[in-house]
């Protein structure tokens, strides 16, 4: 499943479910290869066809998969299915795929308290995992700043192999891109809240409400003001995509 715009570049969803996405991590890790995961949503959908940095940075991850039922439903109607694999739901297996390894992890964004209690629910979770760096940037970031730099020599002078970016998009989009082509054996894993959910400073929504898919609308009602003109203008996008996912349905029917 792929998503284009009219400047030619693209976003191609290349990780059909969350196994998918882990095997290939475990063969990177082992390799010693750096790589970049993206999680695309609908918000992420309507601010990449408004920045062209986001596109352009988006464009160059190595893994995307779908942090979202609507790119779940676009993809089955575009019959290029994809399985949801919210990022949220990737930072344990992740991080269990560096334990394995015998590889350090760095986390990046959030708070300093949120990321120090993110560290020790992971280690509780994860025998044998190392948090090798946290660290919790000013704000506003700039992931092509000075400060930037500063975090990808601490990531480098750290050992860490995978880091964790919970830096909100399309910052974290674009320092993964930046800091995976400086460090080369790095893999990156820009994953939103995932941090301040396993921290407690966010609550997820319960199960019985992601199982009905309805996790937006729990997200949205809990904090309506700044959530809720994001939400409308993701779906205001959406019949355009539809008409796309159904053009392409039928190039691949012929």
């Amino acid at each position: 499943m792929h998503f284009s715009f009219p400047d030619g570049n693209a976003v191609r969803v290349n990780c059909r479910d969350s196994s998918a996405l882990l095997a290939e991590v475990r063969r990177r890790l082992a390799e010693g290869r750096g790589f970049a995961i993206a999680t695309i949503n609908v918000d992420h959908l309507q601010r990449l066809g408004e920045d062209i940095r986001f596109r352009r940075a988006y464009g160059a991850h190595d893994l995307v998969c779908a942090d979202g039922n609507p790119i779940v439903w676009l993809s089955r109607i575009a019959g290029r299915p994809v399985a949801l694999a919210p990022g949220s739901d990737l930072v344990l297996p992740l991080a269990a795929e560096a334990a394995r390894a015998g590889l350090p992890v760095a986390l990046i964004g959030s708070s300093d308290e949120s990321l120090a209690l993110a560290a020790r629910s992971m280690q509780a979770a994860v025998p044998g995992l190392r948090v090798a760096l946290t660290h919790a940037p000013g704000f506003p970031f700039d992931p092509m700043g000075e400060e930037a730099a500063g975090i990808i020599a601490r990531i480098r002078a750290s050992g860490a192999r995978l880091c964790f970016l919970a830096l909100g998009a399309p910052r974290q989009e674009i320092f993964a891109i930046r800091a995976r082509d400086a460090l080369g054996d790095v893999g990156f894993a820009s994953i939103g809240a995932g941090l301040d959910f396993l921290s407690g400073h966010q609550r997820r929504a319960p199960r019985w409400v992601r199982r009905i898919k309805l996790e937006w609308l729990w997200r949205m009602l809990s904090n309506p003001r700044r959530l809720f003109l994001r939400y409308a203008r993701g779906f205001a996008i959406l019949p355009g995509h539809l008409r796309r996912a159904l053009a392409m349905r039928g190039k691949n029917r012929k």
